[in-house]
């Protein structure tokens, strides 16, 4: 009958430890405002003639663009958020 009862007081314990780690972790993160604000961009990001944008999505301080291009093919754009700079285009194409 002890060790029911010291294991009862443990199990009490660890929940109400974790418990105030669980709140603890929710104000830390209220109190910093959540996620940071995306950066403005420098300037214009140019794309070519007749490209739509499928998708876009971000990654750090990237922007990367899924560009669909007028002859069917596509296209990764990779985009510097700080800067505004083309860091890369990657082209898509289908395997034979």
């Amino acid at each position: 009958m002890r060790g029911i009862t010291v294991l009862v007081i443990v199990l009490g314990v660890l929940i109400l430890v974790m418990t105030a780690a669980v709140i603890g972790t929710i104000a830390g993160r209220l109190a910093r405002g959540g996620a940071k604000p995306l950066p403005a961009l420098a300037g214009a990001v140019d794309i070519p003639r007749g490209a739509r944008i499928a998708a876009m999505t971000t990654g750090g301080d990237r922007l990367v663009l899924a560009l669909t291009l007028p002859n069917g093919g596509q296209q990764l754009l990779v985009i510097d958020l700080a800067t505004g700079a083309r860091l890369g285009t990657i082209e898509l194409r289908e395997t034979p």
